[in-house]
């Protein structure tokens, strides 16, 4: 028996999920995507030749898995009315909604549910995603499984150890393309400043930030080791790089995914 997925929500993560396991060999009809917004409904079917569906009861009457893809803030009102359907047939609930907890989540489908939170990041849309996942202790190792090949299907996706870590996740990769987008503007300006056209510094600084991941991934050497070997004594790099240490990158970071890591369990709350 193929496993029967529903995704409550038919927006961009939802459909790139969606789209990731189909890549993977999923059969489509087997997939089906409910919302409100019929333009998004119609997309998904054109797109992936999946099943669509404006009513979430009827969608999950026979769902071995539903993932839960709406905003957070009408995610009690969208589920709550699903909890006889979860109660009876006992599906894996996966939530990608920020700030949602366990226990809320417990709260509006039943404490037997077998819940797992996620935290995917944007990157997901391009199948290069990072994802955090930690389960309540009524998902079996079966639908852990399950979890981790959805989620990996876009992307990296590895289990933290207890549900606050997914506040860190959060801070460090939920929030993270931020920041390199923001360091890709940086040295974009710069580039311009010093002369260069917009096209080139872009080009450069994209290719560059490319480049850079795709060593320390594939790679067996860490970061530090990678920098230290671009970093010749007396050179340009070793210039540039002592400025960044004198203005406290280090600690502006530091400071900063404190930040999001506490504004993410003020959210939660």
């Amino acid at each position: 028996m193929t496993t029967k997925i529903t995704f409550i929500g038919a927006g961009n993560m939802a459909s790139s999920l969606a789209g990731g396991i189909i890549a993977k060999g999923y059969d489509p009809l087997h997939i089906t995507l409910t919302d409100v917004n019929d333009s998004q409904l119609a997309q998904a079917r054109s797109s992936l030749q999946v099943n669509t569906c404006r009513d979430n009861l009827s969608a999950c009457q026979k769902a071995d898995v539903i993932v839960l893809a709406v905003k957070p803030q009408v995610m009690g009102d969208v589920i709550a009315p699903l909890k006889a359907i979860v109660s009876l047939r006992k599906p894996l609930i996966i939530s990608i909604a920020a700030g949602i907890t366990l226990a809320k989540l417990e709260g509006w489908l039943g404490a037997d549910a077998a819940v797992v939170r996620c935290m995917p990041n944007t990157p997901a849309l391009v199948e290069a995603g990072a994802t955090g996942l930690y389960a309540n202790a009524n998902v079996s190792p079966s639908q852990r499984e399950q979890a981790r090949a959805i989620m990996a299907s876009v992307g990296l996706a590895l289990w933290v150890e207890n549900e606050d870590q997914i506040d860190a996740v959060t801070a460090l990769s939920g929030s993270g393309p931020a920041y390199y987008f923001l360091v890709m503007e940086a040295m974009i300006a710069a580039g311009k400043a010093m002369g260069l056209s917009e096209q080139v510094a872009r080009q450069l600084t994209l290719q560059t930030a490319l480049g850079s991941a795709q060593m320390a991934i594939t790679g067996s050497v860490e970061p530090a080791e990678l920098r230290r070997r671009v970093t010749s004594p007396g050179g340009t790099t070793e210039r540039a790089i002592s400025i960044m240490e004198q203005q406290g990158l280090r600690d502006t970071f530091l400071q900063a995914l404190k930040g999001a890591y506490d504004r993410s369990k003020e959210l939660a709350g």
